[in-house]
């Protein structure tokens, strides 16, 4: 830990008034920004832990904390001296040694449980969960740490097949190997994407038919009569990179499902959440293909997919999460149609960035010409290997205008990157 106990200088003293649940979270990026708002709006306080002292969240919870979130005793000695009443695992870097003791306490509630903290840092033990303990819908896949085991694959499961890093943005690193040509050019593609640092392993999948890619948000929360699982509206996505490094994800909501279909969706997600565990909100992602759903992942926490939630459902998933996390009561009630277009690249802001730059009010004023529409503007730290850059949201009175409203406000926001 850094300074005295650990602290920055950043803490604010909380004002006299009735006692505040007391969350620590751990991993401060800018997506959690959301989280932190909601749970200081519910009465908690809440403490920003990070690895570095100028965190993106840093400036607005009520404390921050520098500690290296991968040393066990340096994170369970935090822990210990802040007492909070949850711990909430924000980052896949943190040490779960040190959360193990924090549960054996009996005093402090991790969210979302010790298991999903575990199998967040593991994809590949993650997807074993889903494909051999639960034994849920998933195309054929293989995990290869080398080219050559790569081409061992693809030589036992055949072509075509898809190729991406274990961990990553959506759709990021992806490729479709359909000769012996593609096999090394989609191992680099995929290692080059999750990052420097990451041990360089890949998923090789079969290629199967689907409509399209869906993620469905599970809250799982305390019940009446124990666990009890919330579902929100499906949301579709895609994803597409250009030349320049810079990757566009698109989301909708709601996605059409047939009713099978939907039932199908809830029943492996709500699987997956109680496989995992622990109060919170799960991101579940799936292929679709009419009557069909495959598993392909989940997030433990809020992520890309959240972000369009802000506009389109009564209670963000960033507000679900922190209902869940303190006990509340929910409701996922969508309240419009809504797309989005998230930015986001790995390539660094250039020398000359600053001076090229267009002015930022302009094109966000330009942005928000677009009827019923929304932007979001990321900061960053520094370090970081991939970046989202912005947000481009709208809604309308169905899914089709939203798609056209949001493509068009991204295509205005996007300008702030030349």
């Amino acid at each position: 830990m850094s300074g005295e106990a650990g602290e920055s200088a950043t803490e604010r003293v909380p004002a006299a008034g009735p006692s505040r649940t007391r969350v620590a979270l751990l991993g401060s990026g800018e997506l959690s920004r959301e989280l932190v708002t909601a749970l200081q709006r519910l009465g908690a306080e809440v403490i920003a832990v990070d690895r570095y002292a100028d965190a993106a969240l840093h400036g607005i919870a009520d404390r921050s904390v520098v500690v290296d979130l991968s040393d066990n005793d340096e994170l369970a000695a935090a822990i210990r001296w802040l007492q909070p009443k949850v711990v909430v695992v924000g980052s896949e870097v943190v040490a779960t040694d040190a959360l193990t003791a924090v549960v054996d306490t009996g005093f402090t509630e991790l969210a979302p449980g010790i298991r999903a903290a575990r199998l967040a840092a593991d994809p590949e033990g993650l997807r074993r969960l889903a494909a051999d303990e639960l034994g849920l819908p998933t195309a054929p896949f293989w995990f290869a740490g080398s080219v050559e085991e790569l081409r061992a694959v693809a030589e036992h499961g055949g072509f075509p097949m898809v190729v991406k890093p274990v961990g990553g943005a959506l759709g990021e690193g992806r490729s479709v190997m359909v000769r012996d040509s593609d096999i090394e050019p989609a191992w680099q593609r995929a290692v080059a994407a999750a990052g420097a640092g990451v041990p360089p392993r890949v998923l090789a999948e079969t290629v199967v038919e689907f409509d399209s890619e869906v993620t469905l948000l599970a809250v799982h929360r305390d019940g009446a009569d124990g666990p009890a699982l919330d579902f929100c509206a499906p949301i579709g996505h895609r994803t597409e990179e250009n030349p320049n490094g810079q990757l566009t994800v698109e989301l909708w909501q709601p996605y059409p499902m047939s009713a099978v279909a939907l039932d199908a969706a809830k029943s492996v997600a709500a699987r997956v959440a109680r496989a995992l565990g622990g109060r919170g909100l799960f991101g579940v992602e799936l292929l679709v293909h009419g009557n069909e759903v495959y598993f392909t992942g989940v997030n433990v926490r809020p992520y890309d997919a959240a972000l369009l939630t802000l506009r389109t459902q009564r209670l963000s998933g960033f507000e679900l999460q922190a209902r869940a996390i303190l006990g509340l009561a929910i409701d996922a009630i969508m309240v419009s149609p809504g797309a989005a277009r998230l930015l986001y690249s790995r390539r660094p802001p250039g020398p000359s960035a600053a001076e090229t730059a267009p002015d930022g009010v302009d094109v966000v004023a330009d942005a928000l010409s677009v009827t019923e529409s929304d932007v979001v503007v990321f900061g960053h730290h520094e370090g970081h290997p991939r970046r989202r850059l912005g947000l481009a949201l709208a809604t309308g009175p169905d899914v089709t205008v939203a798609r056209d409203r949001a493509g068009q406000v991204a295509a205005a926001l996007g300008k702030l990157w030349p």
